[in-house]
């Protein structure tokens, strides 16, 4: 096991507070959202935050409270996707792993420019989807969320992450 002493997360729309507390109920961390600074300056900790447009939310004021030890992206994609572009975008050192999981999608618990966006995307999203036939399971989830809504949060998407704790 790794020597982190908390989860630490920021969630939009519940998905990413969801995955904080099945992997704190699967390693018996302390989960803290973000906003209520429940763990002391300098700890380690796990950091949970949403994606947009491959952006981990929160990980900058993150990484300047604590020692990040991992960064998890939850996000409409299928798990385990868009590593490099996460690593990349929000310039993680290489020595941090980086795991993304496949959250959900409610337009209801969206506000303000967050909603404007997502409606845009939500729009080309479509377009690159419909009418395809060789949809993966997790592009499927991602189209069932695109006209449903809905939670895909799983536990099983924290196998890697949970691998890599243990280890």
């Amino acid at each position: 096991m790794k020597n982190i002493e908390a989860i630490v997360y920021t969630s939009n729309t519940g998905y990413s507070e969801q995955y904080a507390r099945l992997l704190g109920e699967k390693t018996n961390l302390p989960v803290y959202s973000l906003s209520e600074s429940g763990a002391e300056k300098g700890t380690s900790v796990i950091y949970i935050g949403w994606l947009m447009a491959g952006f981990v939310s929160g990980y900058d004021k993150a990484k300047k409270r604590y020692s990040v030890e991992a960064i998890i992206g939850v996000g409409m994609g299928e798990t385990g996707t868009q590593l490099e572009a996460v690593r990349k975008n929000n310039k993680v050192p290489g020595s941090v792993p980086v795991f993304v999981l496949q959250g959900g999608f409610d337009m209801n618990k969206l506000k303000g420019i967050y909603k404007f966006m997502m409606k845009l995307m939500v729009k080309k999203l479509k377009k690159d989807y419909d009418g395809r036939t060789d949809l993966s399971e997790g592009e499927e989830a991602i189209v069932d969320m695109l006209y449903n809504g809905g939670s895909y949060v799983n536990e099983k998407h924290l196998d890697k992450v949970l691998e890599w704790y243990n280890n």
